[in-house]
């Protein structure tokens, strides 16, 4: 869900999303094409990914009183609710404040969490039953009841918060008694059972009572409440010890600092004056790496940056000019120079974790092969044959600071070298996601953000490419040839994972085709820990670290 690697989708675009299964250990980098000297990639080394996989250890009574300090990369929008919560360092918190009815595994696979069981289908896959367990509560003391999860369900789009597009095929949500309830879809839609069920409960009446007292001190039924809040500097969560699953936690309290400052979290972390820090740096990544007393945690994510052209104005509503922007830099030679074993290129707006948990087996390589390679002089040629004036300097705009800001300033000087320019821009967030969706050439021709997802590439294409998302979660206006959009909603629709696969297919190759985006790169979730932090480990969902309790593991310090 939305740094410095951040991802954010509106304000969800990216801080850096979410990985491959957990359990799995990245292998290396994929060094295909040349850099801008001609040569060949592909012997850059993947973060060491830690395996789930408990320590062995365990925690005396005396660390099971200690507190945990985390440094997030990005400034939180601080909307606690989870009917609200648009950005993934605020859904951080969210997360250990609340127990959802599904959740993520220790990859990206759905389990039940609050649910009793996977959600039972009818109707061809527009109905679907869900049973909830007895004698879960709040930690209020109310109950948790099969009302409070479909108000879940249907409160983002009756109160068109940011997260609406996520459950607008939800036509329906009822409760049928206290532990079981009815969730009907205007269509079959395929994701449901992916990603969509995976739900933060909220008390309903609690939360409908005063809708903002409950965004700044809410009350779930997750291991951890609510402690202390300061607007702009800190959350403190405190152990809730009549939690109703196992295992308990071992963390007594929480401290979620944002520290934007990549210079900042990382000098803490090498003297040790914190515990934890999100994101390691690229540039830093070395030092780190080989600090003493210091681990480096990550996992392959669901994350997806990109390079978005405006289609709507100026010069870039050529596709010719596009792919001569595609041509005049290598982005495979950026991400090896700037973000290294943190990040793998892309060629698609699908990232590897998505196509092999999901198991969509697209054709990756073919896609690669079609995506242009550096060639200065062909963006050149393109650019004159385009009619492209010699004073062009296209404004790019890209979140400040950070590889995004750097991406951006690569391809300014790449511009530079033959014969033109850029007017690069980097801008707060706040800014950026006022700016982006206008479609004025006199605003932007080009931006750099991200996405996160999950399982099912639904995420990316509909919330990034479809119509109906312009000025949402898309700025390029890209209009689309032929079935474009309806391909887009086709396979949003369908039930069928290889009809859906082939519609993917057909949406992708015109999208390295016509170009309205560029793919860039998918940055694995990192953190660096003290040594003493025992049974840490990344999850491919940025929005899910630090997990500190789960099967999966039981974070504890050792001191």
């Amino acid at each position: 869900m939305a740094n410095n690697q951040q991802v954010w989708t509106r304000r969800h675009m990216l801080a850096s999303g979410a990985a491959v299964s957990a359990a799995a250990v990245a292998g290396c980098i994929g060094g295909n094409g040349d850099d801008e000297n001609g040569n060949g990639n592909g012997e850059d080394e993947v973060a060491d990914i830690s395996e789930y996989q408990h320590d062995g250890e365990e925690p005396d009574d005396q660390d099971r009183s200690d507190s945990l300090e985390f440094l997030q990369p990005a400034d939180r929008d601080e909307d606690f609710d989870p009917v609200v919560t648009f950005d993934s360092y605020s859904q951080q918190v969210v997360n250990l404040v609340f127990d959802g009815l599904y959740e993520w595994d220790d990859g990206l696979g759905v389990e039940p969490k609050i649910a009793d069981g996977m959600p039972e289908e009818d109707d061809d896959g527009e109905t679907y039953y869900i049973d909830i367990q007895e004698g879960i509560e709040f930690h209020n003391g109310d109950e948790v009841t099969a009302s409070d999860a479909a108000h879940s369900f249907t409160a983002p789009v009756e109160e068109e918060t940011q997260n609406a597009a996520t459950y607008a095929m939800i036509e329906s949500a009822e409760a049928i008694d206290d532990y079981s309830l009815e969730v009907n879809l205007e269509h079959p839609y395929g994701p449901f059972t992916l990603s969509t069920v995976v739900i933060n409960v909220v008390p309903e009446d609690l939360r409908t009572e005063d809708t903002d007292a409950f965004n700044t001190d809410p009350i779930g039924s997750g291991p951890f409440q609510f402690a202390d809040f300061q607007e702009g500097e800190y959350v403190e969560l405190e152990r809730w010890d009549d939690y109703w699953d196992e295992p308990q936690p071992y963390v007594e309290q929480i401290r979620f600092e944002a520290t934007p400052d990549d210079a900042n979290r990382v000098a803490q972390i090498l003297a040790g004056d914190t515990d934890v820090i999100d994101t390691v740096p690229a540039t830093e990544w070395d030092e780190v790496d080989g600090a003493d007393g210091v681990r480096i945690h990550g996992s392959r994510s669901p994350s997806y940056m990109y390079l978005a052209f405006n289609c709507n104005e100026g010069e870039t509503t050529d596709p010719d000019v596009r792919r001569a922007v595609g041509h005049s830099f290598s982005m495979q030679d950026f991400v090896d120079d700037h973000l290294g074993p943190a990040a793998d290129a892309l060629s698609s707006p699908v990232p590897q974790i998505t196509n092999e948990e999901g198991e969509w087996d697209f054709p990756v390589d073919d896609w690669q092969e079609q995506m242009p390679e550096y060639d200065p002089d062909q963006a050149q040629e393109l650019l004159e044959e385009a009619g492209v004036p010699d004073d062009w300097e296209p404004r790019i705009i890209a979140p400040e600071g950070g590889p995004r800001e750097a991406l951006a300033e690569r391809i300014g000087s790449r511009l530079s070298e033959i014969g033109y320019g850029a007017d690069v821009q980097g801008m707060s967030f706040a800014t950026l996601v006022d700016t982006y969706p206008t479609g004025n050439a006199d605003d932007y021709e080009m931006y750099l953000l991200g996405w996160t997802g999950g399982p099912d590439p639904d995420v990316y294409y509909y919330n990034l490419f479809h119509e109906s998302q312009e000025g949402v979660g898309q700025g390029h206006f890209y209009e689309g040839q032929g079935e474009f959009h309806d391909n887009i909603m086709n396979a949003r629709q369908s039930a069928d994972q290889e009809e859906r696969r082939e519609l993917y297919i057909d949406v992708t190759e015109e999208i390295i085709e016509q170009m309205p985006v560029l793919p860039a790169y998918s940055e694995h979730n990192t953190m660096a820990a003290r040594e003493e932090v025992k049974d840490l480990h990344a999850h491919p969902s940025v929005s899910y670290n630090p997990r500190i309790v789960s099967e999966y593991q039981n974070t504890w310090i050792d001191e």
